[in-house]
């Protein structure tokens, strides 16, 4: 849970008003207003003093550091979980991510489809994500592009449309925007598939990058049925140049699929690999 959320929750746990919270917090010599506070809570601003916030625990009575401690809970920048991140910098830069502080992510369930040939096909995606502050219309997503000459297609969109889409230095960003604009504690979902250009390299791991918390993740690699591979385990990594920290082997079944189960999923790196002797 983020600052936001956890406030939310304790001012609702509470049953103060904001304006009772503003009288509490003056009469301990702190000025807050009632306008500051709301942002606080529907996160489109955080505080910067910990004295305020150690006597919010007191005021809406929360265990000593609950709220504390999430100031602290900094996701690292996005840039640092892939292995360039200029080239990260290059294919957002151009993207509207103004209202991804105040994205919550519930669930990403991915589906990794690789060809007899070893080499990845496409990549389906589904997000469930849940606003916790006004006027939130959209999500970026940023994905590997692929091949050398070619690049990953954005396909089969559902419950979203296609805003702005950048490519550059191996990676492909696009923008997905919501049927409707959210409130705080609105949900969307989104659905897309990238289908992954013919002349990518033969894959030996799949991973997803989180530069903020997720609540379920799951993915699953589907390997054709006359390339399977040796052996396969999770991993999971800190940043994009930090080494690879192997969780546990993971069964590939008759099927031909391996997955990964992950809840709260707190930032970092998680993913499949995979020998193929």
């Amino acid at each position: 849970m983020d600052f936001a959320a956890a406030l939310r929750e304790a001012l609702q746990g509470s049953g103060l008003t904001l304006e009772r919270v503003r009288h509490r917090l003056a009469q301990r010599g702190l000025t807050v207003s009632v306008a500051t506070l709301s942002y606080w809570q529907r996160g489109r601003s955080r505080p910067r003093s910990r004295t305020v916030v150690a006597a919010l625990e007191e005021i809406l009575q929360v265990p000593p550091g609950a709220l504390v401690a999430l100031l602290d809970d900094r996701a690292p920048e996005a840039a640092e979980l892939w292995p360039d991140p200029v080239a990260y910098a290059g294919a957002v830069g151009e993207l509207d991510r103004s209202g991804e502080h105040r994205l919550e992510r519930i669930s990403a369930h991915d589906l990794h489809l690789l060809g007899s040939d070893r080499r990845p096909r496409a990549l389906r995606v589904r997000e469930v994500l849940r606003a916790t502050g006004d006027d939130v219309d959209r999500v970026v997503c940023v994905h590997p592009a692929g091949g050398d000459t070619a690049e990953a297609r954005l396909t089969e969109l559902r419950f979203c449309r296609a805003g702005r889409i950048r490519s550059g230095g191996g990676l492909v960003a696009f923008e997905l925007v919501f049927d409707r604009v959210l409130g705080a504690g609105h949900t969307a979902v989104v659905e897309y598939t990238l289908t992954l250009p013919g002349d990518a390299p033969p894959a030996g791991h799949y991973e997803r990058r989180f530069p903020r918390p997720v609540r379920d993740y799951l993915a699953v690699v589907q390997f054709d049925p006359g390339a399977l591979p040796a052996r396969c385990y999770a991993y999971s990594a800190e940043t994009g140049i930090a080494a690879r920290e192997r969780i546990g082997e993971l069964w590939v079944g008759a099927s031909g699929g391996a997955h990964l189960v992950m809840p709260d999923v707190r930032r970092g790196i998680v993913g499949l690999e995979w020998e193929w002797e």
